[in-house]
Protein backbone atom coordinates (compact mmCIF):
# COMPACT_ATOMS: atom_id res chain seq x y z
CA UNK A 1 0.00 0.00 0.00
CA UNK A 2 1.74 3.53 -1.39
CA UNK A 3 1.07 5.62 2.44
CA UNK A 4 2.54 8.76 0.27
CA UNK A 5 0.59 11.52 0.68
CA UNK A 6 -1.60 12.71 -2.46
CA UNK A 7 -2.19 16.62 -3.77
CA UNK A 8 -4.73 16.88 -1.47
CA UNK A 9 -3.00 15.38 1.91
CA UNK A 10 -0.16 17.19 0.76
CA UNK A 11 -2.40 20.17 1.32
CA UNK A 12 -3.85 19.23 3.96
CA UNK A 13 -0.32 18.85 5.73
CA UNK A 14 1.16 21.88 4.74
CA UNK A 15 -1.91 23.70 6.17
CA UNK A 16 -1.87 22.31 9.30
CA UNK A 17 1.70 22.58 9.41
CA UNK A 18 1.34 26.42 8.98
CA UNK A 19 -1.54 27.01 11.67
CA UNK A 20 0.50 24.75 14.01
CA UNK A 21 3.80 27.39 13.81
CA UNK A 22 1.60 30.11 14.40
CA UNK A 23 -0.60 29.09 16.79
CA UNK A 24 1.56 26.66 19.34
CA UNK A 25 1.89 27.39 22.68
CA UNK A 26 5.62 28.07 22.92
CA UNK A 27 5.73 28.77 26.77
CA UNK A 28 4.91 25.15 27.09
CA UNK A 29 7.79 23.02 29.15
CA UNK A 30 8.21 19.86 27.00
CA UNK A 31 7.79 16.89 30.14
CA UNK A 32 7.59 14.03 27.51
CA UNK A 33 4.77 11.48 28.32
CA UNK A 34 3.82 13.39 31.77
CA UNK A 35 0.30 14.73 31.93
CA UNK A 36 -0.74 17.72 33.31
CA UNK A 37 -0.96 18.51 37.15
CA UNK A 38 -0.23 22.55 37.64
CA UNK A 39 -3.41 24.29 37.00
CA UNK A 40 -1.34 27.02 34.68
CA UNK A 41 -0.63 23.96 32.47
CA UNK A 42 -3.92 22.62 33.24
CA UNK A 43 -5.33 26.23 31.93
CA UNK A 44 -3.29 26.11 29.24
CA UNK A 45 -4.02 23.25 27.89
CA UNK A 46 -7.43 23.51 28.21
CA UNK A 47 -7.49 26.50 26.55
CA UNK A 48 -5.24 24.84 23.70
CA UNK A 49 -7.73 21.84 22.92
CA UNK A 50 -10.34 24.22 22.20
CA UNK A 51 -8.12 26.09 19.78
CA UNK A 52 -7.53 22.90 18.55
CA UNK A 53 -10.92 22.71 18.28
CA UNK A 54 -12.33 25.68 17.17
CA UNK A 55 -9.81 26.13 13.97
CA UNK A 56 -11.20 21.96 13.12
CA UNK A 57 -8.49 19.64 13.80
CA UNK A 58 -10.25 17.87 16.43
CA UNK A 59 -12.54 14.21 15.91
CA UNK A 60 -10.74 14.49 12.29
CA UNK A 61 -12.82 11.18 11.73
CA UNK A 62 -15.23 11.66 13.80
CA UNK A 63 -18.98 11.66 12.26
CA UNK A 64 -20.06 15.47 11.71
CA UNK A 65 -23.44 14.79 13.28
CA UNK A 66 -21.67 14.34 16.70
CA UNK A 67 -18.97 17.26 16.48
CA UNK A 68 -16.45 15.94 14.59
CA UNK A 69 -15.00 16.84 11.09
CA UNK A 70 -15.97 14.27 9.04
CA UNK A 71 -12.83 13.30 7.32
CA UNK A 72 -10.53 10.01 7.13
CA UNK A 73 -7.95 8.15 9.99
CA UNK A 74 -5.09 9.88 6.98
CA UNK A 75 -5.83 13.79 7.83
CA UNK A 76 -6.66 12.59 11.42
CA UNK A 77 -2.40 10.56 11.71
CA UNK A 78 -1.37 13.66 9.46
CA UNK A 79 -2.45 16.24 11.87
CA UNK A 80 -1.20 14.03 14.72
CA UNK A 81 1.75 13.89 13.23
CA UNK A 82 2.54 17.40 12.50
CA UNK A 83 1.58 18.02 15.99
CA UNK A 84 4.41 15.64 17.11
CA UNK A 85 6.86 17.57 14.87
CA UNK A 86 6.10 21.03 15.74
CA UNK A 87 6.42 20.22 19.61
CA UNK A 88 2.96 21.00 20.24
CA UNK A 89 1.67 19.59 23.36
CA UNK A 90 -1.07 17.56 23.57
CA UNK A 91 -4.62 18.35 24.48
CA UNK A 92 -6.10 18.52 28.37
CA UNK A 93 -8.69 16.18 27.29
CA UNK A 94 -6.22 13.55 25.96
CA UNK A 95 -7.93 10.12 27.53
CA UNK A 96 -11.38 11.72 26.30
CA UNK A 97 -10.14 11.83 22.40
CA UNK A 98 -8.33 8.63 22.04
CA UNK A 99 -9.73 6.22 24.20
CA UNK A 100 -13.00 7.92 25.78
CA UNK A 101 -14.61 9.45 22.39
CA UNK A 102 -13.54 6.18 20.16
CA UNK A 103 -15.09 3.52 22.44
CA UNK A 104 -18.62 5.69 22.84
CA UNK A 105 -18.83 6.22 19.16
CA UNK A 106 -18.16 2.13 18.27
CA UNK A 107 -20.80 1.24 21.43
CA UNK A 108 -22.80 4.00 22.39
CA UNK A 109 -26.38 4.72 22.21
CA UNK A 110 -27.78 7.31 19.60
CA UNK A 111 -28.32 9.38 22.52
CA UNK A 112 -25.27 8.55 24.68
CA UNK A 113 -23.35 9.94 21.32
CA UNK A 114 -25.29 13.20 21.26
CA UNK A 115 -24.48 13.89 24.84
CA UNK A 116 -20.96 13.10 25.10
CA UNK A 117 -18.72 13.31 22.28
CA UNK A 118 -19.12 16.93 21.10
CA UNK A 119 -18.39 17.82 24.84
CA UNK A 120 -14.90 15.43 24.77
CA UNK A 121 -13.80 17.25 21.39
CA UNK A 122 -14.40 20.82 22.47
CA UNK A 123 -12.97 19.96 26.49
CA UNK A 124 -15.80 21.35 28.08
CA UNK A 125 -16.06 17.37 29.78
CA UNK A 126 -12.35 15.84 30.84
CA UNK A 127 -11.96 12.12 30.66
CA UNK A 128 -10.31 9.48 33.20
CA UNK A 129 -10.33 5.67 33.37
CA UNK A 130 -11.14 3.61 35.71
CA UNK A 131 -9.84 0.22 35.18
CA UNK A 132 -7.12 -0.85 37.33
CA UNK A 133 -7.45 -2.00 40.86
CA UNK A 134 -4.73 -2.53 43.92
CA UNK A 135 -5.01 -6.14 43.97
CA UNK A 136 -5.56 -6.35 39.74
CA UNK A 137 -3.36 -4.02 38.26
CA UNK A 138 -2.38 -5.89 34.99
CA UNK A 139 -5.00 -8.52 35.69
CA UNK A 140 -7.70 -6.11 34.71
CA UNK A 141 -10.51 -9.07 34.62
CA UNK A 142 -9.76 -9.77 38.19
CA UNK A 143 -11.51 -6.55 39.12
CA UNK A 144 -13.70 -6.07 42.23
CA UNK A 145 -15.27 -2.62 42.43
CA UNK A 146 -18.58 -3.86 41.84
CA UNK A 147 -21.95 -2.27 40.80
CA UNK A 148 -25.40 -3.37 42.46
CA UNK A 149 -28.62 -2.68 40.20
CA UNK A 150 -31.28 -0.59 41.87
CA UNK A 151 -33.96 0.22 39.39
CA UNK A 152 -32.89 2.90 36.88
CA UNK A 153 -29.57 3.30 38.68
CA UNK A 154 -26.16 1.20 39.99
CA UNK A 155 -24.85 1.55 43.25
CA UNK A 156 -20.70 1.18 42.82
CA UNK A 157 -18.55 0.53 45.68
CA UNK A 158 -14.76 0.01 44.87
CA UNK A 159 -11.65 1.60 44.59
CA UNK A 160 -9.50 2.52 41.54
CA UNK A 161 -5.62 3.45 41.24
CA UNK A 162 -3.09 4.37 38.96
CA UNK A 163 -6.08 6.90 37.44
CA UNK A 164 -4.32 9.79 35.21
CA UNK A 165 -6.25 13.35 35.36
CA UNK A 166 -8.63 11.88 37.84
CA UNK A 167 -8.13 15.07 40.24
CA UNK A 168 -9.46 17.22 37.16
CA UNK A 169 -12.12 14.33 35.30
CA UNK A 170 -15.48 15.12 34.73
CA UNK A 171 -16.32 11.99 33.70
CA UNK A 172 -14.99 8.30 34.22
CA UNK A 173 -14.88 5.06 31.81
CA UNK A 174 -15.28 3.02 34.88
CA UNK A 175 -15.15 -1.13 34.94
CA UNK A 176 -17.05 -2.86 36.98
CA UNK A 177 -18.32 -6.22 38.38
CA UNK A 178 -22.24 -6.43 37.81
CA UNK A 179 -22.60 -10.37 37.91
CA UNK A 180 -19.60 -12.05 41.01
CA UNK A 181 -20.37 -15.85 40.03
CA UNK A 182 -19.83 -15.37 36.14
CA UNK A 183 -16.19 -16.31 34.95
CA UNK A 184 -13.59 -13.09 35.79
CA UNK A 185 -13.97 -12.05 31.33
CA UNK A 186 -17.84 -12.50 32.27
CA UNK A 187 -20.18 -10.15 34.74
CA UNK A 188 -17.96 -7.20 34.09
CA UNK A 189 -20.16 -3.64 32.64
CA UNK A 190 -18.39 -0.55 31.63
CA UNK A 191 -20.40 2.45 32.64
CA UNK A 192 -19.75 6.31 32.28
CA UNK A 193 -19.68 7.83 35.82
CA UNK A 194 -19.77 11.70 36.50
CA UNK A 195 -16.68 12.13 38.72
CA UNK A 196 -19.11 15.37 40.57
CA UNK A 197 -21.70 12.73 41.88
CA UNK A 198 -21.52 11.91 45.76
CA UNK A 199 -19.43 9.44 47.31
CA UNK A 200 -16.43 9.60 44.81
CA UNK A 201 -12.97 10.69 46.39
CA UNK A 202 -9.65 11.52 44.75
CA UNK A 203 -6.43 10.71 46.33
CA UNK A 204 -3.84 12.06 44.93
CA UNK A 205 -0.60 9.75 44.47
CA UNK A 206 3.58 11.22 44.71
CA UNK A 207 5.50 9.42 41.70
CA UNK A 208 9.05 9.60 41.56
CA UNK A 209 9.52 12.78 39.94
CA UNK A 210 7.78 14.37 42.72
CA UNK A 211 4.48 15.09 41.21
CA UNK A 212 0.88 13.51 41.39
CA UNK A 213 0.13 12.63 37.78
CA UNK A 214 -1.91 10.17 38.96
CA UNK A 215 -4.24 8.94 41.56
CA UNK A 216 -6.49 6.41 43.63
CA UNK A 217 -10.47 6.80 43.52
CA UNK A 218 -12.90 5.19 46.20
CA UNK A 219 -16.41 4.56 45.35
CA UNK A 220 -18.84 4.62 48.35
CA UNK A 221 -22.48 4.56 48.06
CA UNK A 222 -21.91 6.30 44.24
CA UNK A 223 -25.85 6.58 42.00
CA UNK A 224 -25.18 5.87 38.29
CA UNK A 225 -27.84 5.82 35.59
CA UNK A 226 -28.70 2.52 34.07
CA UNK A 227 -28.72 5.49 30.81
CA UNK A 228 -24.96 5.26 31.59
CA UNK A 229 -24.23 1.76 30.84
CA UNK A 230 -21.81 1.61 27.45
CA UNK A 231 -22.65 -1.44 25.59
CA UNK A 232 -24.57 -4.91 26.88
CA UNK A 233 -24.91 -5.74 30.92
CA UNK A 234 -22.18 -7.92 31.70
CA UNK A 235 -20.46 -7.33 28.67
CA UNK A 236 -18.09 -4.71 29.25
CA UNK A 237 -15.08 -6.63 29.02
CA UNK A 238 -15.26 -6.55 24.74
CA UNK A 239 -16.21 -2.43 24.83
CA UNK A 240 -13.24 -2.26 27.39
CA UNK A 241 -11.21 -4.50 24.53
CA UNK A 242 -12.13 -1.23 22.06
CA UNK A 243 -10.92 1.31 24.70
CA UNK A 244 -7.27 -0.40 25.24
CA UNK A 245 -7.00 -1.34 21.30
CA UNK A 246 -7.70 2.81 20.15
CA UNK A 247 -5.05 3.39 23.42
CA UNK A 248 -2.54 2.17 22.06
CA UNK A 249 -3.00 2.53 17.98
CA UNK A 250 -4.64 5.80 17.68
CA UNK A 251 -1.39 8.07 18.03
CA UNK A 252 1.65 5.51 16.49
CA UNK A 253 2.66 7.42 13.73
CA UNK A 254 2.71 10.67 16.00
CA UNK A 255 4.54 8.72 18.58
CA UNK A 256 7.22 7.88 15.82
CA UNK A 257 8.16 11.63 15.10
CA UNK A 258 8.37 12.25 18.79
CA UNK A 259 10.75 9.87 19.12
CA UNK A 260 12.31 11.45 16.31
CA UNK A 261 12.62 14.21 18.14
CA UNK A 262 13.90 12.93 20.80
CA UNK A 263 17.29 11.21 18.85
CA UNK A 264 17.22 14.61 17.27
CA UNK A 265 18.11 15.88 20.87
CA UNK A 266 19.67 13.41 22.46
CA UNK A 267 22.59 13.44 18.95
CA UNK A 268 23.14 16.81 20.00
CA UNK A 269 23.84 16.29 23.53
CA UNK A 270 26.39 14.01 22.81
CA UNK A 271 28.24 16.50 20.31
CA UNK A 272 28.02 18.61 22.93
CA UNK A 273 29.45 16.39 25.56
CA UNK A 274 31.78 15.02 23.49
CA UNK A 275 33.19 18.66 22.43
CA UNK A 276 33.74 19.85 25.42
CA UNK A 277 35.61 16.37 27.13
CA UNK A 278 33.30 15.83 29.45
CA UNK A 279 31.95 12.54 27.92
CA UNK A 280 34.05 9.34 29.51
CA UNK A 281 32.87 7.50 26.50
CA UNK A 282 34.25 7.33 23.36
CA UNK A 283 33.46 8.43 20.01
CA UNK A 284 33.03 4.84 18.49
CA UNK A 285 30.76 4.06 21.81
CA UNK A 286 28.43 6.86 21.28
CA UNK A 287 28.18 6.25 17.41
CA UNK A 288 27.04 2.87 17.69
CA UNK A 289 24.94 3.64 20.75
CA UNK A 290 23.00 6.57 18.68
CA UNK A 291 22.98 4.00 15.53
CA UNK A 292 21.28 1.47 17.48
CA UNK A 293 18.38 4.26 18.30
CA UNK A 294 18.10 5.29 14.85
CA UNK A 295 17.57 1.61 13.97
CA UNK A 296 14.90 1.68 16.43
CA UNK A 297 13.14 4.72 15.55
CA UNK A 298 13.07 3.43 12.01
CA UNK A 299 11.73 -0.38 13.14
CA UNK A 300 8.45 1.86 15.26
CA UNK A 301 7.90 4.05 12.11
CA UNK A 302 7.16 0.57 9.78
CA UNK A 303 5.13 -0.90 12.44
CA UNK A 304 3.32 2.27 12.78
CA UNK A 305 2.98 2.06 9.08
CA UNK A 306 1.58 -1.56 8.71
CA UNK A 307 -0.80 -0.73 11.56
CA UNK A 308 -1.80 2.56 10.30
CA UNK A 309 -2.55 0.59 6.97
CA UNK A 310 -4.91 -1.49 8.32
CA UNK A 311 -6.90 0.65 9.77
CA UNK A 312 -6.73 2.98 5.93
CA UNK A 313 -8.51 -0.50 4.65
CA UNK A 314 -11.20 -0.05 6.97
CA UNK A 315 -9.82 -1.66 9.89
CA UNK A 316 -9.73 -1.68 13.68
CA UNK A 317 -6.79 -1.50 15.89
CA UNK A 318 -5.63 -5.06 17.22
CA UNK A 319 -3.52 -6.51 19.36
CA UNK A 320 -0.11 -5.45 17.19
CA UNK A 321 -0.72 -2.26 19.10
CA UNK A 322 0.89 -4.70 21.91
CA UNK A 323 4.44 -4.90 19.78
CA UNK A 324 4.59 -0.79 19.41
CA UNK A 325 3.71 -0.35 23.69
CA UNK A 326 6.82 -3.00 24.34
CA UNK A 327 8.60 -0.86 21.97
CA UNK A 328 8.60 2.89 22.87
CA UNK A 329 8.08 2.58 26.25
CA UNK A 330 11.38 0.56 26.89
CA UNK A 331 13.08 2.66 23.89
CA UNK A 332 12.09 5.74 25.56
CA UNK A 333 13.83 4.46 29.02
CA UNK A 334 16.82 3.16 27.20
CA UNK A 335 17.34 6.61 25.21
CA UNK A 336 17.15 9.10 28.54
CA UNK A 337 19.25 6.28 30.61
CA UNK A 338 21.40 7.14 27.95
CA UNK A 339 21.48 10.88 27.68
CA UNK A 340 22.23 10.64 32.16
CA UNK A 341 25.38 8.42 30.87
CA UNK A 342 26.20 10.87 28.12
CA UNK A 343 26.33 13.71 31.14
CA UNK A 344 29.04 12.00 33.78
CA UNK A 345 28.65 13.66 37.07
CA UNK A 346 26.18 15.98 35.85
CA UNK A 347 23.61 13.22 35.80
CA UNK A 348 23.18 13.47 39.62
CA UNK A 349 21.90 17.02 39.12
CA UNK A 350 18.28 17.60 39.84
CA UNK A 351 16.43 20.56 38.59
CA UNK A 352 16.49 23.61 38.97
CA UNK A 353 20.65 22.87 40.17
CA UNK A 354 22.75 25.83 38.53
CA UNK A 355 25.15 23.30 36.73
CA UNK A 356 22.38 21.10 35.83
CA UNK A 357 22.35 20.34 31.85
CA UNK A 358 19.43 21.62 29.73
CA UNK A 359 16.80 22.58 32.71
CA UNK A 360 17.22 19.04 33.94
CA UNK A 361 15.13 17.84 31.01
CA UNK A 362 16.65 14.37 30.81
CA UNK A 363 16.59 13.66 34.71
CA UNK A 364 13.22 14.26 34.66
CA UNK A 365 12.62 12.37 32.18
CA UNK A 366 14.49 9.42 33.40
CA UNK A 367 12.32 9.45 36.40
CA UNK A 368 8.98 10.12 34.35
CA UNK A 369 9.97 6.76 31.85
CA UNK A 370 10.49 4.16 34.69
CA UNK A 371 6.78 4.51 34.53
CA UNK A 372 5.93 3.60 30.82
CA UNK A 373 6.45 -0.27 31.23
CA UNK A 374 3.94 -0.07 33.77
CA UNK A 375 1.28 2.15 32.68
CA UNK A 376 -1.38 1.42 29.84
CA UNK A 377 -0.48 -2.44 30.66
CA UNK A 378 3.12 -3.79 31.62
CA UNK A 379 5.38 -4.98 29.34
CA UNK A 380 4.85 -8.53 30.85
CA UNK A 381 1.35 -8.37 30.14
CA UNK A 382 1.97 -7.00 26.89
CA UNK A 383 4.58 -9.78 25.64
CA UNK A 384 1.81 -12.17 26.81
CA UNK A 385 -0.92 -10.71 24.50
CA UNK A 386 1.62 -10.80 21.59
CA UNK A 387 2.41 -14.71 22.41
CA UNK A 388 -0.90 -15.59 22.69
CA UNK A 389 -2.90 -13.32 20.13
CA UNK A 390 -0.64 -12.25 17.61
CA UNK A 391 2.37 -15.75 17.72
CA UNK A 392 -0.93 -18.54 19.14
CA UNK A 393 1.47 -19.35 21.62
CA UNK A 394 -0.12 -21.36 24.40
CA UNK A 395 -0.75 -19.61 27.69
CA UNK A 396 2.10 -19.16 30.51
CA UNK A 397 -0.85 -20.28 32.89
Amino acid sequence: MDLSDNREETEFRLKARRWLEQNRPAAMVDRGFALPIDQDSVRTLRDWQRRLYDAGYLGLSWPAEYGGQGKTVIESAIFNEEMARARAPAPLNELGLSMGGPTILEHGTEQQKKRFVQKILSCEEVWCQGFSEPGSGSDLAALSTRATPDGDEFIVNGQKVWTSLGHIADWCMLLVRTDATAPKHRGISYLLVDMHSPGITVQPLKQMTGEAEFNQIFFEEVRVPRANLLGPLNGGWGVAITTLMNERATLSLATVMRFRNTFQDLAELAQRVLGDGTCALTRAQVRQTLAQFYVDVESMKYLAYRNFSRLKRGGTPGPEGSISKVLWSELNQRMNEFALVLQGPRAVLAEGAGAVMESGRWQYAWLRSRGNTIEEGTSEIQRGIIAERLLGLPKAY
